[in-house]
């Protein structure tokens, strides 16, 4: 399969994207993890199984029919229900709530030909002995959402004071010169971060069975935050992104300094006992607001910020969606609860919209919004704001052909030659250089490079995952406390849909 086809049925921003499609279960083996308490893991370079061929072949017709959802507006206030963790037992093979998830009856997968199952197949048997069989035609009813906005009971979130309309001037920025591809000797797997079998055991801690993305930053000196986006409990099964208990999002926090053995998480934020919350609200409306994804962090003093994404729906082309907006939201208690800024917004008008998928890095006087537009297929574009200005977005300054320019977000030039996804933005203080990390899904691989200046000459790209060895990786989120030549960074994974530490050496 050619490697656009390959890396975009391989994966999603969250991998959600692929879960309306027929599922075909599936345990990941041979298994590359087992953690210390010898519970089993994934092996994210594992391929699928050749598939059965049946006799006489099937070909399924999708027949979407309309279902008709009400929508209550406005939107409700998020939940900010938030229950302290208690500390996590001095063994870490004892779980902290039997209770509550080893009581649990383990899924069952599904089975792809059984009636009514996911897959929409009957049971219904071919006909005929001989060699050749006509093909069987086999209609796959599939649900459209049809949102109907109504009038809602609750009064929702509080106005927020609009910031003051301020417009800036055209200021030089100049590109620097390229300072030349990074240098990649050698990848490894250092371990698996989150799901069963994983160094944390997230499913028996916080019901967290299945999730991606891994999106870190320094919260606070000392501690790290990690985002994952959407996430799944204990009814989860793989492949993919499945199961009832359904949050678009969760955070963790680490203090882990060594990540050569892989990534401690030390607490998640929590809305009832054992279970990791939402922390960015999600309609979870098909062609409304389908979920919320979170595309970069950071700090600023005691403020932390979350870049997010609003999809408003999955594409029939797997691995990509449409989004109605990229927005920014804010903690003031370290991540427990956030508030969405209601002006801080990039619309996704008539889906042109450049900055859908952000990555924000503060530096200097200035925050840098590095951006793509919805699904895969975009070009890198360039924004930034002073730090005072950060919640304002007509304080922004587009980067175009040489220039700072206010207002004009749709002439942004592009930073590097083609499509980019899951960005990833570091500035290496040590060397001081900047650092981007991104899907190319035209080739399958995650890319590296660097450049001196945010708007660059950015370097060729040097490989830090390919789809030749992970086929159905994705992400490619850079650790902050990665060093000059150790990067770390985060990949997920679309079957077995968890998240991986991988370390790459560099020059």
């Amino acid at each position: 399969m050619p490697r656009i086809l390959t890396s975009l049925l391989a994966t999603t921003a969250t991998g959600l994207a692929l879960a309306t499609a027929p599922a075909v279960a599936q345990t990941p083996d041979p298994v590359a993890f087992t953690n210390a308490c010898g519970e089993r893991g994934f092996d994210p370079s594992v391929r699928d199984p050749q598939p059965v061929p049946t006799d006489p072949p099937v070909i399924g017709v999708p027949l979407p029919y309309p279902e008709f959802v009400p929508v209550p507006l406005p939107d409700p206030a998020p939940d900010q229900t938030r229950v302290p963790q208690d500390p996590l037992p001095a063994d870490p093979c004892a779980d902290p709530c039997p209770d509550v998830t080893d009581l649990a009856e383990t899924p069952a997968a599904p089975d792809p030909g059984a009636p009514g199952s996911d897959s929409g197949s009957g049971s219904g048997s071919g006909s005929g002995s001989g060699s050749f069989s006509l093909p069987r035609i086999e209609i796959q009813p599939r649900s459209e959402t049809v949102p109907i906005p109504i009038p809602g009971d609750e009064p929702g979130p509080a106005p927020q004071p609009a910031p003051p309309f301020r417009i800036g001037t055209i200021e030089p920025g100049p590109l620097t010169p390229s300072i030349g591809a990074p240098q990649v000797r050698a990848v490894d797997l250092v371990s698996q971060v989150t799901g069963p079998g994983s160094e944390n055991r997230t499913d028996k801690r916080w019901q967290v069975s299945g999730t991606d993305l891994g999106i870190t930053w320094q919260s606070r000196p000392g501690e790290i935050s990690v985002a994952f986006g959407d996430t799944f409990g204990l009814d989860w099964v793989p492949p993919g992104a499945n199961g009832k208990d359904w949050r678009s999002n969760v955070l963790g926090h680490s203090t882990d300094t060594d990540l050569s053995d892989g990534m401690t998480i030390d607490s998640m934020v929590q809305d009832s006992r054992c279970h990791a919350a939402e922390i960015i609200a999600s309609r979870h409306i098909p062609n409304w607001e389908t979920t919320t994804i979170p595309t970069s962090g950071f700090a600023i003093g005691d403020r932390q910020y979350l870049s997010y994404m609003s999809v408003r729906r999955w594409s029939v082309v797997p691995g990509m969606w449409y989004t109605n907006y990229g927005g920014i939201a804010y903690s003031d208690d370290d991540g427990h609860t956030w508030t969405e800024d209601q002006h801080a917004k990039w619309d996704n008008i008539f889906g042109t919209g450049r900055f859908q998928v952000a990555a924000m890095v503060p530096q200097g006087d200035h925050v840098f919004m590095f951006g793509t537009p919805n699904g895969r297929l975009g070009a890198v574009g360039l924004a930034r704001v002073p730090v005072g200005e950060l919640l304002n977005p007509s304080a922004y300054q587009y980067w175009v052909a040489g220039s700072w320019v206010p207002v004009v977000e749709h002439l942004a030039t592009p930073l590097v030659a083609g499509a980019a996804s899951e960005l990833s933005v570091r500035y290496d203080a040590t060397r001081q250089q900047w650092l981007m990390s991104y899907l190319d899904p035209m080739s399958g691989r995650i890319i590296l490079r660097r450049s001196a200046s945010p708007q660059g000459v950015w370097s060729d790209g040097g490989t830090l995952a390919d789809a030749a060895e992970y086929p159905k990786m994705y992400g490619g989120f850079m650790h902050p406390w990665s060093t000059p030549n150790d990067l770390y960074f985060t990949m997920s994974e679309w079957d077995s849909y968890n998240v991986y530490l991988m370390r790459a050496q560099l020059e």
